[in-house]
């Protein structure tokens, strides 16, 4: 839009002077006679334009990939095996008897939508959405006793929720970047949804740099599950770009961090990891005044590669291995009251349950940013 406003006030100016050069000055003669009765000394004061103009820095870098405004995908993972204890109290790495079942794949399909709201030089804001679905294929479904086993059979794990971003640039080098979503996950059915007091909130906020088109980095704060349960950690924002274009780096650490490689504008690869995870209340493990999650995380390290399709339209494909971080259940007292366990919390979980890792892959089709 800059860009089209740009070249449109170039053609308005050009248009404006054509009447200027294409007449024949037959004043020319009585205007220089005039250049003497001028009092030069009236423009001591004037100042340029360009001198009290701000500028800001922009929220992308050269090379970096595009925003996804609209993306439908869909995820599966290969064959692995789930073992789950029994509900009780269990400290973090104790031995307990667990319950081993064999899942012969988990799919689902994944909706995600990143709205403009707001786009100004001194200010961008964005609202999104997400649906995520988790269907789990156990083996024999139909022999399942295991209660957890049989909840994930019945009606998989699913997310639901909305999000902003702010981007807000303080000067041609300095910004603030805030991130906030909530999301309401479990195995709850689509027209049954779950009340809104188990919704799950995060938050991150950014302060960073941007010395030059092709870097940009930042540090700050976050509350996040993406680890399944709630922590409080530093966070390192680094996009980076080498001068020939071809090279380049999009950390958010420690949520994701990739290597890219730019083919060409329209076309490139990545390399690295994702941190993905939430809290998820199973309902038929729930009871009126304790409501079960298990804190599901993982890492998935991926190879990715996204091109162009057609204007807009981008389609992109990963591949890689899938990492149980943690599957384990917490008990969260008065209905849903979260709390913070962090790196020295005494609490003890309600489950200890584990997953072995299968290779996954990832397919979407995407509307982007000009």
């Amino acid at each position: 839009m800059k860009d089209l406003k740009y070249y449109f006030a170039i053609l308005l100016l050009s248009g404006l002077s054509l009447p200027v050069f294409a007449q024949t000055d037959t004043t020319a003669t009585a205007a220089e006679d005039d250049w003497e009765d001028i009092d030069w000394d009236m423009f001591d004061d004037v100042e340029y334009a360009d001198e009290a103009t701000k500028t800001y820095c922009s929220s992308k870098i050269f090379g970096i990939s595009p925003l996804q405004f609209i993306s439908i995908g869909y995820d599966f993972q290969g064959s692995y095996t789930g073992s789950f204890s029994e509900l009780g109290e269990y400290q973090d790495g104790e031995t307990v008897d667990q319950t081993d079942h064999q899942i012969n794949s988990t799919d689902g399909l994944r909706i995600i939508a990143n709205i403009p709201v707001l786009s100004r030089n001194d200010l961008v804001i964005q609202l999104g959405a997400n649906i995520w679905n988790m269907a789990y294929r156990f083996e024999n479904p139909d022999q399942l006793t295991d209660p957890l086993a049989q909840a994930l059979a019945e009606r998989g794990l699913r997310t639901m929720g909305l999000n902003t971003t702010i981007f807000k640039p303080f000067n041609d080098r300095h910004f603030l970047l805030f991130q906030g979503s909530a999301d309401l996950s479990g195995n709850y059915s689509i027209p049954e949804f779950q009340s809104l007091r188990y919704l799950r909130y995060s938050a991150a906020a950014i302060f960073g740099w941007r010395p030059n088109d092709y870097l940009q980095w930042g540090v700050g704060l976050a509350r996040t599950y993406r680890v399944g349960e709630l922590n409080y950690i530093p966070v390192v924002l680094y996009n980076w770009t080498s001068r020939k274009e071809k090279w380049g780096a999009e950390v958010l650490f420690p949520a994701r961090a990739h290597m890219r490689y730019n083919f060409s504008p329209r076309s490139m690869a990545f390399f690295g990891y994702e941190l993905e995870g939430q809290s998820y209340r199973i309902q038929e493990l729930s009871e009126s005044d304790i409501s079960q999650e298990i804190r599901r995380g993982e890492m998935r390290w991926r190879m990715m590669y996204q091109r162009q399709l057609t204007g807009f339209i981008w389609v992109s494909a990963q591949a890689g291995y899938r990492i149980d971080w943690s599957f384990n259940a917490d008990g969260l007292p008065n209905d849903g009251q979260e709390f913070f366990r962090g790196f020295f919390g005494e609490q003890s979980y309600s489950m200890l349950n584990s997953l072995t890792n299968p290779f996954y892959a990832n397919v979407s089709i995407n509307l982007v940013s000009p």
